[in-house]
């Protein structure tokens, strides 16, 4: 939990929950975002999504696209029941594959006002890629492997990376190795990859197929303007309805929208928010 220093704990305060790239941790990303939007006067929650991080339950680093989703939901009960909060001016800002989930669970949880994302990633897409034989290959190798699992202690993970990529791997590896590996990025807590198995359930469901039920709640999907996952955020924002804003931050990449306080757009995020939220300002 992030707050302003000097909060006035007596009166009610406009709140914000911040989820991590998918396998990611609160460590990163999350808590820039955090820190940055407590200065500007709001309650902030950053939170490892559950099975990951310091979260419990077993086995570790598994994903769900429900789960995940009532992440997010779960973290909208606990602001709401505190005296400090304002349960009426809750938004959520969902960093990479966290968009998706926040988007999802905004379009069944009518307390959420507001979402933002930031290098928006759907999951539950990027999984369904490819043609229906591409998709039952990867299904066959998945059901094989649960029976491996089951016997065993722990899920398949799958290759962990450990190194820098080099100028021979592709550039969006290279993207994630820059981050993922060095100090910029790395937490001991935080992995590169989730169990196999995890994929399937992504496959049998869509996170996005309400999105246009968010209205009229705003949305604000930010993205680089020229990286490899731009095109999830303008799929979103063309299936989304009214008030939705899509902005385009010029020469950022994927990872800068994680951490880089010179790149992401914050004014633009508090003005979103001081909006949405109907917060009364100075």
């Amino acid at each position: 939990m992030y707050t302003t220093k000097g909060l006035d704990f007596s009166t009610k305060h406009p709140a914000l929950i911040v989820g991590p790239p998918y396998s990611g941790v609160k460590e990163r990303g999350p808590g820039i975002y955090a820190q940055e939007m407590a200065k500007r006067g709001y309650v902030a929650l950053a939170f490892d999504p559950s099975f990951n991080g310091f979260r419990g339950g077993e086995p570790h680093h598994v994903s769900s696209p429900d789960i995940f989703v009532e992440d997010f939901m779960a973290s909208v009960d606990y602001l709401g029941t505190r005296d400090y909060v304002d349960r009426d001016r809750i938004g959520v800002i969902g960093i990479c594959g966290s968009g998706s989930f926040a988007l999802s669970a905004a379009q069944v949880d009518m307390r959420i006002k507001a979402v933002a994302t930031a290098s928006m990633v759907d999951i539950s897409a990027a999984q369904q890629q490819g043609t229906k034989d591409e998709r039952q290959a990867r299904l066959t190798e998945i059901g094989e492997q649960r029976y491996v699992d089951f016997t065993s202690d722990q899920p398949f993970m799958g290759p962990r990376g450990s190194a820098l990529a080099d100028e021979t791997d592709d550039p969006v590896f290279r993207e994630f190795g820059d981050f993922y590996f060095t100090s910029r990025g790395w937490h001991p807590n935080a992995i590169t990859t989730v169990a196999l198995s995890s994929s399937m359930s992504f496959m049998n469901f869509n996170l996005l197929d309400k999105i246009a039920e968010i209205s009229t709640r705003p949305i604000m999907l930010i993205v680089g303007e020229n990286v490899f996952s731009k095109g999830f955020s303008e799929m979103a924002f063309a299936a989304a309805q009214d008030p939705k804003e899509l902005v385009m931050v010029p020469n950022a990449n994927h990872i800068d929208l994680y951490d880089d306080l010179k790149t992401i757009p914050f004014d633009q995020l508090q003005q979103f928010f001081d909006s949405s939220l109907y917060r009364l300002t100075n």
